[in-house]
């Protein structure tokens, strides 16, 4: 990895004409690597005292450094610059195996969500008006706080925070692009428009309820692309067709399959509804039992998309929940306690050498990241594991299907 971050050793030193900058990008990057590996360096005084030992500093060749030269380096450092790096290492990525009939699937699965990152109200100040990825800027205001403010507390205080927008590729298990904008989930800043103004040509967009816009669907089909997007309870349409259901697609809880045209869309659409095991959905409402999903899609010959038969709709969007664990192991690495900076492009560097470590630990392991392997490869670099307990922890056998069938087995044996 160091070898990738050499490039980078005299980004921002346009104006240094004394040449007696010390800590560098490539330095800088090291530093957060070496955070995000090893779990007892936790804040920068740590970092501090680590290189202060010759035998790390030697290792990263990272010279002893000011908490202030830490925060204000910087500043002269281009986030963008990591884009390059993470692309070649997602070029070394291993496939992981599709569901059957999902790999035929002409376009590439592309699950859509967002996820929040709460913070305090300075740091929302600071952060929100640039780009992560290099997706639009957020457009709010100079202070930043109406964009960045998503909901409030029981004491009335105001919960800040930015929202980094997520297009990631099932089959590598990696983002394909993250875009940061405020938190607050509403005008420019929202899921369904951010989407909008990033699409690409042969993708499959996957997404929940807060995609669906029939906007966004009418230029996902003019761009040359599909999707497979829960529908809102409360979408407005017209019934076209109604098509027969198949053996297969009833054993998989496929209750209809319609050609429906929705109120104010340019283009038909594809209603796809799924009896689903009933579960409570709390709403502002009060609580509701959801039993039916209904999904909104242009998979069918008629809409000028490829043909897929309802069952792998349905198969498609249970996919959907893949980005759900990436979030979870993505805000482990990242370390949302400790962020390192409060400048943007502080947090914009962490957030991209977080998604390095995830590649990282793939390219490691063959395997989906997870917590556990950060910890075993960080002990291994302190010394405190042996490779043959790194293989040990990488070839463990995945039982989290049988535990819970076996425990599902047992519940129902009790009568519950």
């Amino acid at each position: 990895m160091f070898e990738l971050l050499e490039r980078l050793h005299n980004v921002g030193c346009e104006r240094d004409t004394a040449g007696n900058r010390q800590l560098h990008f490539d330095g800088y990057c090291k530093l957060i690597l070496l955070h995000i590996w090893n779990p007892l360096l936790e804040s920068v005084p740590d970092l501090q005292r680590a290189v202060g030992l010759p035998q790390v500093a030697k290792a990263l060749g990272v010279k002893r450094f000011s908490a202030g030269s830490f925060s204000e380096s910087v500043r002269v450092f281009q986030p963008q610059l990591l884009k390059p790096i993470i692309e070649e290492l997602t070029g070394q990525l291993p496939s992981f195996p599709q569901a059957k009939g999902l790999n035929d699937l002409d376009h590439v699965l592309t699950l859509v969500d967002g996820t929040v990152l709460p913070m305090i109200a300075r740091l929302a100040r600071s952060v929100c008006g640039g780009p992560v990825c290099g997706g639009p800027v957020c457009g709010i205001g100079q202070e930043g706080l109406p964009a960045t403010r998503y909901n409030t507390a029981r004491d009335g205080r105001g919960m800040y925070g930015w929202r980094l927008h997520t297009q990631f590729d099932l089959e590598t298990f990696s983002p394909h692009r993250i875009d940061r904008t405020g938190a607050r989930n509403a005008g420019t800043n929202r899921e369904s428009n951010v989407l909008r103004a990033n699409l690409e040509p042969g993708r499959c967009y996957v997404g929940d309820g807060g995609y669906a816009d029939r906007k966004l669907f009418d230029d996902i089909t003019d761009i040359g692309s599909s999707y497979v997007i829960r529908s809102a309870d409360n979408a407005v349409f017209e019934v076209v067709e109604e098509r027969l259901l198949s053996r297969e697609a009833l054993d998989a809880g496929v209750v209809r399959d319609a050609l429906v045209r929705l109120e104010g869309a340019r283009h038909l659409t594809r209603r796809i509804e799924v009896q689903v095991q009933p579960h409570v959905r709390r709403c502002r409402n009060g609580d509701k039992q959801i039993d039916l999903i209904a999904l909104t899609t242009n998979l069918d010959p008629a809409l000028g998309c490829q043909n897929l038969a309802a069952e792998l709709i349905a198969l498609i969007y249970q996919k959907r929940y893949t980005i759900e664990l990436f979030f979870r192991n993505f805000k482990q690495l990242l370390g949302m306690r400790h962020l390192l900076n409060g400048r943007q492009e502080g947090i914009d560097i962490q957030i991209y050498c977080t998604v390095i470590s995830c590649l990282l630990i793939q390219i490691i392991s063959g395997k989906k990241p997870n917590k556990a392997m950060r910890s075993m490869v960080g002990f291994y670099l302190m010394g405190w594991a042996s490779a043959e307990d790194v293989l040990k922890e990488l070839n463990k056998p995945d039982n989290r299907g049988v535990k819970l069938r076996a425990k599902e087995a047992l519940w129902k044996k009790l009568g519950y």
